[in-house]
């Protein structure tokens, strides 16, 4: 059975589908996935053992300057890309109206998420058969139980199983990895806790990796190395590149990233920060992974920026909640 599957991004979400790659490749044996992907990601579902394809799209780059030559001519290959074989299926599992459109570009009968199951509900009228899952509840439940309707098989009551396969690195010096990258303020652990965190495992004898994807947390990244010793800052890295530093890492410690996904994934002892967002429905999970979320009045908001009124040494003020004597612990816990 030969299955195109639409999930584009963003990582975290791209990860949460993953298990139910494997539900199905223990069900059906036989069954064989090519992945439609935002091209930044692309790395990510080919670490999967039932994925032979990974097909890159570029929508986030194409809405730039859509009637460019450039994006008319890269839509022309995607979609050529697409009509070389025919599917048995081609499952949108993103559930929006952007990805609802690239179910027109292939060939085979188009499923995904009902009116009322979709992120998106107009999405669903793009589908030739429809399936209802329940929205409130984690994204990696949802996924499992989307891919065991559409292609016909029990649901596993099992744990999640993401079925990674990456090189791993093989460290001679204990490290920490901190993941302090992420794209909301609402969710950036303040800077004095990463570096009071760090502190405590210099403490305990550990070499801390910090790095950044972007300018200010590269400087983020410099400052907490310039005022730690134990810090070791790392250079700009792929995805693949992060996926071998996390794998030889004895844990990590993460807010609400891609990574912090990642590193649960790849069953690294992960500690994960939750502020603004709501840890029930999209928080990394692994058999080593555990959640700390913001026991606070406003918490979780979904807001990007923090909006609180009330008077707080630190923001966003629902940290807080979650200093880091209590994070230490935690990942100690792990152990």
């Amino acid at each position: 059975m030969r299955v195109l599957l639409i999930k584009t991004s963003s990582m975290g979400d791209i990860i949460h589908t993953l298990p139910a790659l494997t539900d199905a490749s223990l069900a059906l044996p036989s069954v064989r996935f090519d992945w439609v992907v935002e091209e930044p990601f692309a790395e990510i579902p080919s670490w999967h053992k039932q994925v032979d394809n990974v097909i890159p799209v570029a929508l986030r780059r194409w809405r730039k300057d859509i009637f460019s030559r450039a994006t008319l001519s890269g839509i022309k290959q995607f979609r050529s890309q697409l009509k070389d074989k025919k599917y048995d299926l081609i499952l949108d599992a993103q559930g929006l109206v952007k990805s609802a459109w690239l179910v027109y570009l292939a060939r085979g009968v188009r499923a995904g998420l009902d009116f009322s199951s979709a992120r998106e509900g107009l999405a669903s009228l793009a589908y030739q058969r429809r399936y209802t899952v329940n929205f409130h509840q984690h994204a990696i439940h949802r996924m499992r139980q989307l891919c065991s309707q559409a292609l016909g098989y029990a649901l596993p009551e099992t744990p999640p199983d993401f079925g990674l396969q990456v090189n791993k690195t093989i460290a001679n010096d204990p490290y920490l990895v901190f993941l302090h990258g992420t794209t909301w303020k609402s969710k950036q652990w303040p800077e004095v806790y990463w570096q009071e965190l760090a502190e405590l495992a210099k403490l305990a004898g550990y070499r801390i990796k910090v790095g950044g994807g972007n300018k200010e947390e590269v400087e983020r990244a410099t400052r907490l190395a310039s005022k730690n010793s134990a810090i070791d800052l790392v250079p700009y890295l792929s995805i693949n590149e992060m996926a071998q530093l996390l794998s030889g890492a004895k844990a990590a410690v993460a807010v609400d990233t891609g990574f912090g996904h990642l590193a649960s994934a790849l069953n690294i002892p992960t500690v994960s920060l939750y502020s603004s967002t709501n840890a029930d429905f999209t928080g990394a999970l692994g058999h080593a992974s555990t959640h700390l979320s913001a026991d606070f009045e406003c918490a979780p908001c979904l807001q990007r920026e923090c909006t609180f009124k009330g008077n707080a040494d630190i923001t966003p003020a629902c940290f807080t909640r979650l200093p880091p004597l209590k994070v230490w612990h935690a990942l100690q816990a792990l152990w």
